[in-house]
């Protein structure tokens, strides 16, 4: 395994992140690597009380911003708790808006009715400064959990940006070392980002294969395949074998023929794949997922050379999320994965009352219908299945207009 800069790592740097050695994983029933990602949420639960038994800490994260290699270099495990469930939103909205993004209450739900063991079991939350109805949502969270607060910049092409973000790295960097009484070196970040490059590499290998005319998996089975903790070894190793599987599969039959769309827009939680199913069941075929979800935090590693931090900061204020203004990274990335993956249309995927999103999708549908010169539908929904025929209608209507072209 090489850096950034083409120099061979040393083999030390590539097993474990500093802390002691990551526990190994619960064996899947099967030698199929795809059943340990069927079973994802089981095999995370029990790599997560492995992990606190044997005294390493758990750490929740709310958003993409967060830099997971500074939390795995304090020896801990961070955790996704962004929450995709429909049933958890009635007991939010006993205290939050009901106009209010179906995200946060999702993840706020399960904090009231304590139904995530992830979020129980955390011992600190790290969060950030990214959406108003998040950041009220973090002060009502950090009544029950521990919390540590990212100061997000959001003018990410200012030179002083840059400096005020990496400022509050040391700040999470310093938070973990008194919390946790360890000591996060260079060499422990340096390991970490290995780690997480390894991770990354392998996503974008099994992205890569929706470039194809005829890929051999779907938009929902490519979404699947990923965990809400990193860098567990076991599901690198079955990423590593599934890759293997997939790059000599066969394409399903008459995959060929079906309308191919980049989706955009909001990330899609796990248990919130609502419209990706509607895209794929009336007969498309989502080959780039440009989310954060998808592709969005993959798109580049962490640098290995210099300071580990100044790597870190840099990758992960370039995340091009509708929070940042003016956003132009979006546009680029859409630019390049629409060359590279060649969809028929965009959809832009906006949850209800995700205002950054909302507003952005004017000049999204603008840049797709007359720069990338591609049929556009924005879909406003939230979690609730009760109006899923209703964006059935719309999905065929535009895969109709397609197949007329």
């Amino acid at each position: 395994m090489s850096d950034c800069c083409g120099n061979q790592l040393p083999v030390a740097a590539q097993k474990s992140c500093c802390g002691g050695a990551p526990t190994p994983s619960c064996s899947s029933s099967s030698n199929d690597p795809f059943a340990w990602f069927d079973h994802m949420i089981s095999n995370c639960y029990d790599y997560a009380i492995a992990q606190k038994s044997a005294g390493y800490p758990i750490v929740g994260i709310m958003c993409e911003f967060t830099p997971r290699e500074i939390i795995m270099a304090a020896g801990a495990v961070p955790v996704c708790l962004c929450g995709g469930a429909h049933s958890t939103i009635a007991a939010a909205e006993e205290s939050l808006p009901s106009n209010l993004c179906p995200l946060i209450k999702s993840t706020y739900g399960y904090a009231v009715q304590r139904s995530n063991p992830f979020l129980e079991m955390s011992d600190l939350l790290v969060a950030e400064t990214t959406c108003d109805g998040k950041k009220k949502m973090f002060e009502m969270l950090a009544e029950r959990t521990p919390m540590h607060i990212l100061e997000l910049p959001q003018k990410a092409d200012e030179a002083t940006s840059l400096a005020r973000w990496r400022e509050e790295l040391v700040k999470l960097k310093e938070a973990l070392e008194t919390r946790f009484s360890v000591k996060i070196t260079d060499d422990c970040l340096r390991v970490a980002t290995v780690n997480m490059n390894r991770e990354r590499d392998l996503r974008r290998r099994l992205a890569a294969l929706m470039e194809r005319p005829a890929p051999p998996l779907t938009g929902r089975r490519l979404l699947d395949l990923k965990s809400t903790i990193s860098c567990i070894p076991e599901e690198l190793d079955a990423l590593e074998k599934v890759l293997t599987i997939l790059e000599q599969t066969q394409p399903p039959c008459g995959i060929e023929k079906r309308p191919r769309v980049l989706l955009t827009g909001v990330p899609t939680a796990h248990g919130a794949e609502k419209v990706l199913d509607i895209l794929e069941s009336s007969g498309g075929l989502v080959v780039c997922q440009e989310n954060c979800t998808g592709v969005k935090p993959i798109l580049e590693d962490v640098c290995t050379c210099g300071d580990p931090l100044d790597a870190i900061a840099k990758k992960y204020l370039h995340l091009p999320c509708s929070v940042m203004t003016p956003n132009t990274g979006r546009f680029d990335s859409l630019h390049e994965l629409v060359a590279r993956f060649r969809p028929d249309c965009v959809v832009d995927l906006v949850w209800q009352a995700c205002l950054t999103y909302d507003v952005e999708s004017a000049r999204i549908k603008r840049f797709c219908e007359e720069e990338l010169h591609l049929p556009y539908l924005k879909i406003e929904t939230d979690y609730s299945p009760s109006d899923a025929p209703r964006i059935a209608v719309r999905v065929e209507a535009l895969y109709e207009t397609i197949r007329g072209q």
